[in-house]
């Protein structure tokens, strides 16, 4: 467990244990998931609120989806970000509980979550804004989260293009269709994953007991847009993979039509000339030209003359 003690006169600073909410300010009490499941007594104890039991129950569900709940007391909101273990066009995600009361910010997490310690090191750096009430905290942290979602954007645009040189090489035919359809996945999994966040968001928003003045509105506001971008990001990159797709076999198709034009071109030539040699090669013993000493090789210019005149007919009409 964290505990900061965030108020109006001095800067932030973590302590070790509080028994009693500051006289001025607020406490932002984090909690790990797997390490302190009884973080609940905790909160009881200073404020005297008692947390849902369904509540608690969501704040250890490591899956979780993104979701909004609120009481009389407090507000729930769980927000999926991403895991630390990402690997370049891959990623996972995990949730964190928050849980406002009027003088008390409440997260449950996993552990190494790199949005909260990059949150927790400003504050005690105080290189950030410092914020005045838990809903200002929690969006400077959701803030961070979302932020690690946008830098996403760079890497898979990156491997949009390396798919798109993969998918149209003529050289090496491709193959990988089971790593592309993985990819496309992952931008589903990412697209469905910003429509729970904004929602889970934009129902806090408009059903929260506490007052959002126009300052705190606009960083909301902001945020949201932040979420949609990477929504917007995700259905545009899956409609470039179903564009890479069709046009993938839109090359494939052209390639097969311009061999079997080569080849329909040579079966056209070489027919007559196969025709020519049919016919003298018939076992009849009385033939005309058959013993004529000059007989092959007229033959022969012949069907040079009639396959050069069936290539320079191609050539006029275009079929070549």
């Amino acid at each position: 467990m964290h505990i900061f003690e965030i108020t109006r006169d001095t800067p932030p600073r973590r302590i070790e244990r509080a028994d009693a909410l500051p006289e001025s300010g607020f406490l932002w009490l984090d909690f790990i998931r797997d390490e302190d499941p009884d973080w609940h007594e905790t909160v009881t104890a200073l404020t005297g609120t008692r947390i849902h039991e369904r509540h608690i129950l969501d704040s250890l569900n490591a899956t979780h989806p993104s979701f909004y709940d609120g009481t009389a007391e407090y507000d729930e909101l769980i927000f999926r970000s991403l895991a630390p273990e990402t690997e370049e066009g891959q990623f996972a995600t995990r949730p964190t509980a928050f849980f406002l009361l009027d003088r008390m910010l409440v997260t449950v997490r996993a552990p190494n979550s790199r949005s909260m310690s990059t949150v927790q090191q400003r504050l005690l750096d105080n290189t950030t804004r410092i914020p005045q009430r838990p809903a200002d905290l929690m969006q400077v942290i959701l803030n961070a989260m979302v932020d690690r979602f946008l830098a996403m954007r760079e890497p898979l645009t990156d491997e949009m293009e390396a798919w798109s040189a993969a998918l149209l090489d003529p050289h090496n035919p491709f193959d990988d269709w089971l790593a592309l359809l993985g990819h496309r996945r992952q931008l589903r999994t990412l697209e469905l994953l910003s429509e729970g966040q904004e929602d889970a968001v934009l129902a806090w928003r408009d059903s929260t007991r506490l007052d959002i003045d126009e300052p705190l509105m606009v960083r909301y506001n902001d945020l949201l847009e932040h979420i949609r971008r990477v929504t917007r990001f995700a259905r545009i990159q899956q409609g470039e993979a179903e564009s890479l797709v069709q046009l993938h076999f839109s090359a494939v198709s052209h390639r097969t039509n311009e061999i079997m034009r080569v080849l329909t071109v040579l079966s056209a030539i070489f027919l007559p000339l196969s025709f020519i040699t049919g016919i003298f090669g018939m076992n009849f013993e009385y033939m005309p030209q058959l013993h004529a000493h000059l007989g092959y090789y007229f033959t022969l210019l012949g069907m040079g003359c009639g396959a050069v005149g069936l290539l320079v007919l191609f050539r006029l009409k275009k079929w070549i």
